[in-house]
């Protein structure tokens, strides 16, 4: 009778764990981190010591203050603070991403228990709370290059019936915008890094970037199907966020059908941003909006339960 062991759940174990998660996603951003220096120049560096930084100092003094086991080596901190710095202008002052960061950690996430436990994304959530606090910081835009000249970012020119951005440069990341979110090459190498390692389901972002897809060339300016769908892929934060925020597992449904529904939701609500919308970027709050309906989600796609008793 030794050979049977009775246990509470799960029964099913895996060897992963946070920090090895984690460690994943910080090496993904590396390449979309390495072209945002390169391309933005030192404050862009800056921003993303700052933002780093200040998440994992700001995780450490509140679980101190709190009597709680200190746990910035799992790398979520990290995670958090560097998602944020990517999602920052690249001439901002170092004192927004300090702030965003200790806002994220400190009231999105430790307030609701810490990791596992917040209901939206934590950086997104800093950064939503940024572009509310200041909101011309969060809208300098600048041309990558040694003269750093304001300029609209690819999805602002369209918004205001500017000079088009190239594909190429979109797709290379030379053109304005947050620093790690210029370059769609460098973001889909991450992605595809985090797919191959089976860190996030493939489903969310080619749901995500699907949906922004079909609705934008459906949605055209001329009428039906007359939409640029390739413009608005490479535009903006697309990518980053189907790849590396939408993908959180706190924030998003936990069954397939939950994570192909969350993902539909967040391509149509970007698209009616950023199509009919005042702001020209709508991914951070779909994401945001999406992450309030994961119970819901949730609870309807509870998967069959065998072997219970007959209610």
């Amino acid at each position: 009778m030794d050979q049977y062991i009775m246990s509470s759940s799960p029964h099913v174990r895996s060897r992963e764990t946070t920090a090895r998660i984690m460690r994943d996603v910080i090496i993904a951003l590396l390449p979309a981190t390495a072209f945002g220096v390169y391309i933005f120049g030192l404050n862009a560096l800056w921003t993303v010591i700052a933002g780093t930084a200040s998440a994992v100092l700001a995780e450490a003094a509140i679980q101190l203050l709190m009597h709680k086991k200190v746990t910035v080596r799992d790398g979520s901190a990290a995670v958090t603070g560097l998602l944020l710095a990517l999602n920052l202008p690249p001439s901002v002052p170092i004192f927004i991403p300090v702030i965003g960061s200790v806002f994220a950690i400190t009231i999105v996430k430790q307030a609701f228990g810490g990791l596992g436990h917040n209901f939206i994304n934590p950086a997104l959530a800093a950064r939503a709370f940024l572009l509310a606090s200041w909101p011309s910081l969060m809208t300098a835009w600048i041309i990558p290059g040694a003269d750093a000249v304001s300029s609209a970012t690819p999805l602002g020119a369209l918004k205001m019936g500017e000079p088009l951005a190239r594909y190429s440069d979109m797709f290379f990341g030379t053109v304005g915008g947050c620093i790690g979110e210029t370059s769609a090459l460098a973001l889909i190498i991450g992605g595809l890094y985090l797919i191959a390692r089976r860190v996030i389901d493939p489903r969310i972002p080619v749901v995500y970037i699907g949906t922004v897809a079909l609705f934008t060339w459906i949605a055209g300016p001329s009428g039906l199907f007359t939409g640029d769908a390739l413009y608005h892929i490479l535009g903006g934060g697309l990518m980053l966020g189907a790849f590396f925020m939408a993908t959180d597992y706190t924030t998003s449904p936990m069954s397939g059908a939950g994570k192909a529904l969350f993902a539909a939701g967040c391509g149509v609500l970007t698209s009616v941003i950023r199509l009919w919308g005042g702001y020209p970027e709508g991914v951070s709050y779909s994401i945001l909006l999406m992450n309030l309906t994961v119970p819901l989600i949730d609870k309807a796609f509870v998967p069959r339960r065998f072997g219970g008793a007959v209610k």
